[in-house]
């Protein structure tokens, strides 16, 4: 699995909600830590689903706008409290991207 963990603190809200507004993500709680994980599954056909800002995400890769999160560049870059089975191959000004490890 692919998955990212992201301390509970309001500066890292807005990396929460658009990771949970994309179809291709999961999120749940860990203790103190969000687990964004990319479950590998397509959204169904119904086309009810809003994608939501910053939709990039692919099957098995994360992929986070960072426009779309609202962060600031201090809190953007520190946002990353751990990885599981996956590696970072993108994270500057305009988006983090995690891949399988």
């Amino acid at each position: 699995m692919t998955a990212m963990f992201v301390l509970d603190v309001p500066e890292n809200r807005g990396v929460i909600e658009v990771a949970g507004q994309d179809p291709l993500l999961a999120v749940d709680e860990v203790g103190p830590y969000f687990r964004i994980s990319a479950t590998g599954e397509l959204p169904g056909d119904s086309g009810d689903e809003p994608l939501g800002a910053g939709h990039s995400s692919t099957t098995g890769e994360i992929v986070i706008d960072r426009r779309a999160t609202g962060c600031r560049h201090a809190v953007w870059y520190s946002a990353i409290a751990g990885l599981q089975g996956a590696r970072i191959v993108q994270h500057d000004k305009n988006a983090l991207r995690v891949v399988p490890g």
